[in-house]
């Protein structure tokens, strides 16, 4: 008798991804609430769906294949019911937890109240990462790592000229800051999952 194909479930095919929103909820403006944010990643076709604070967070499980339609989906729907476009830029839990092991600020002990990261919706060309300015917001630092940004801010995220708009038009891409607790909370959050 032969042996039987295991049945792989849409779960186990599913991997985990957090969503990264840009600037909802932020100073009265974009207001988006939180239950009608997870209703559209349930509607776009994802399990598990959950939130993080107000700024956009979002752990989801989806497969691969649906997990690259999903931006997009959630993108338009936001602009259907709320009537403005904002960015969706996501990462694999995978790609959070790598996130979190590079981090050059940490290697060399800097506190990590004052650390950042901004991730980008594609990795920049090398021309572009050379052409950002590492004088532009003294004291401030910023290193480059693929599709990410690790940024030390040691006078604070409010007071620095290293800003999304200035990251989107030298990097050409799209650009989402979180604070150092935000990232190490939402790749604890993806890897409490279940798989």
């Amino acid at each position: 008798m032969p042996a039987r194909k295991p049945v792989i479930t849409q779960k186990a095919r599913s991997g985990t991804y957090v969503a990264l929103l840009r600037g909802i909820n932020v100073g009265g403006k974009k207001k988006l609430p939180m239950a009608d944010l997870s209703a559209m990643f349930t509607a776009a076709g994802c399990a598990g769906v959950r939130t993080y604070i107000q700024s956009g967070n979002v752990i989801y499980d989806a497969p691969p294949a649906l997990a690259a339609k999903v931006p997009g989906r959630v993108e338009a729907a936001i602009a259907d019911r709320f009537g403005y476009r904002t960015p969706v830029v996501t990462r694999t839990a995978a790609e959070l937890a790598a996130v979190l092991g590079g981090n050059p600020f940490l290697e060399r002990g800097e506190d990590p109240d004052a650390l950042h990261v901004v991730f980008l919706a594609a990795a920049p060309a090398a021309a572009r990462v050379a052409a950002l300015d590492p004088n532009r917001s003294p004291p401030d630092e910023l290193v480059v790592r693929g599709r990410e940004i690790y940024l030390r801010c040691p006078n604070g995220i409010a007071r620095t000229r290293i800003t999304n708009a200035y990251l989107d038009a030298t990097l050409a891409t799209t650009t989402t800051l979180r604070n150092w607790r935000t990232v190490q909370k939402l790749a604890e959050l993806a890897n409490a999952l279940p798989s």
